[in-house]
């Protein structure tokens, strides 16, 4: 997204619940909050995905989540398995709820 937060905030469903690999839950408002606010940055960051299965007007996506970040001024490595929730709401996909875990070594 190139810290294009505007447009991420257009892809993602208002009632958003972000999850972080530390438990944290944020919304979609307390999330761009902290994202614009430099809380955190993504430097790298790829999704594969495992497979996607649709259930009505949602999709679940079940995959990794492997970045390289800085939180709160620490540089760190992330490795997880995610689960990321889309629902089809007026004509288009957003993003409903991401749920990261992180995986042993």
């Amino acid at each position: 997204m190139e810290n294009d937060w505007d447009r991420f905030a257009q892809l993602c469903h208002p009632d958003l619940a972000y999850t972080h690999a530390i438990g944290v839950t944020d919304t979609l408002d307390s999330y761009l909050e902290k994202v614009r606010a430099g809380s955190f940055a993504y430097h790298d960051i790829d999704h594969p995905i495992d497979f996607i299965r649709v259930v009505g007007d949602v999709a679940l996506v079940v995959g990794g989540m492997n970045a390289h970040v800085t939180a709160g001024g620490v540089e760190r490595t992330l490795r997880n398995r995610s689960l990321a929730v889309w629902k089809h709401t007026t004509g288009s996909w957003r993003l409903l709820a991401y749920q990261p875990t992180p995986t042993a070594g």
